[in-house]
């Protein structure tokens, strides 16, 4: 569904797009200290947690704003049903981590506004900020599980590189519930932006090879209309020949015609 078809909802993106990518920012920014500073004291992880869920709450109110201004309300429903699934699963303790998936969906409007047309900014910035997410997500389900083979931040990004890029190698990889489920998302994430990629780079050829067909065509159409000037000009030049010959052929003929015996 289209902004064009729900107009309100249009309105109230144009109002809440850049407040919300604050937000985003800020609970990214809270989730990133929560997971990597492993010395926080109770009081700052209290503090970061109230952040946290806060602007998850209020991301949620942003989902019911939409759907209350919708004005075929099941449609939307219907055709957002990855969004209502991102803000419901967080309620699971099990899936707490998954709440800076939120992040993603907020950042990613934003961005691809933002650089519409610019296909290699955009990929370059969405896998930049799916991979962050994803690190800090597996990192924060597998670091306290047992046997768990990703337990340092480092090890979360070279897990990401590999998973995001479809090579699995398989020396790493989580073994919690929670971790899987980010490691699917990370998966189809991949598969996605490979698609857009090979898409982009397809584009740029067909692109290319339009532009060089258009500038020959354009090129053989100066060339015909060089040479249809040019046999122009050179019909008008034995138009004045044959002209000419008829006019001198006219006097010769008077001329003989004056020349004969009366």
């Amino acid at each position: 569904m289209s902004s064009a078809d729900e107009p309100r909802i249009a309105a109230w993106d144009r109002k809440v797009d850049m407040p919300l990518a604050g937000l985003a920012v800020v609970f990214l920014a809270a989730y990133a200290w929560s997971v990597l500073d492993t010395s926080i004291d109770p009081t700052g992880a209290t503090l970061l947690e109230i952040v946290l869920t806060g602007t998850w709450v209020l991301f949620g109110l942003d989902y019911v704003v939409r759907i209350v201004l919708a004005e075929r309300k099941v449609r939307y429903v219907l055709t957002h049903l990855v969004d209502l699934l991102i803000l419901l699963l967080p309620m699971f303790r099990q899936l707490r981590a998954l709440r800076v998936i939120t992040v993603i969906s907020v950042l990613n409007r934003q961005l691809r506004d933002d650089v519409r047309g610019r296909v290699v900014v955009y990929v370059v910035g969405a896998v930049v900020l799916v991979g962050f997410v994803a690190s800090l997500a597996v990192l924060d389900a597998e670091r306290d599980a047992p046997d768990s083979s990703i337990t340092t931040f480092g090890e979360a990004v070279w897990w990401t590189l590999t998973t995001i890029s479809t090579v699995g190698y398989g020396d790493r990889y989580p073994v919690t519930f929670e971790g899987r489920v980010v490691a699917a998302s990370l998966m189809v994430a991949g598969i996605a932006l490979l698609g857009v990629v090979t898409a982009s780079i397809a584009s740029w050829f067909v692109a290319n090879l339009r532009s060089s067909t258009a500038e020959a065509a354009r090129e053989v159409e100066e060339e015909l209309q060089e040479v249809s000037a040019d046999v122009g000009r050179t019909e008008a030049q034995l138009a004045a020949v044959l002209s000419e010959l008829r006019t001198i052929s006219a006097r010769l003929d008077a001329l003989e015609r004056a020349s004969r015996p009366a």
